[in-house]
C-alpha cells in the first residue's frame, strides 16, 4: 500500500509539468483529485 502515495505524487507532478496556463493547472488538479477518489474506492 505504500506505492499508492508515490504513484499519486508522480502523477500530480507530471500533470503540473504538462500544463501551461492557470486554467490548465485547475483542470490538472481536478483530474488528479478524481484519480485519487477512484483509487480510494
Amino acid at each position: 500500500m505504500k506505492f499508492i502515495p508515490v504513484v499519486v505524487v508522480l502523477s500530480v507532478s507530471m500533470l503540473l509539468a504538462a500544463c501551461n496556463t492557470v486554467e490548465g493547472v485547475g483542470k490538472d488538479i481536478q483530474s488528479g483529485g478524481k484519480a485519487i477518489e477512484k483509487a480510494a474506492k
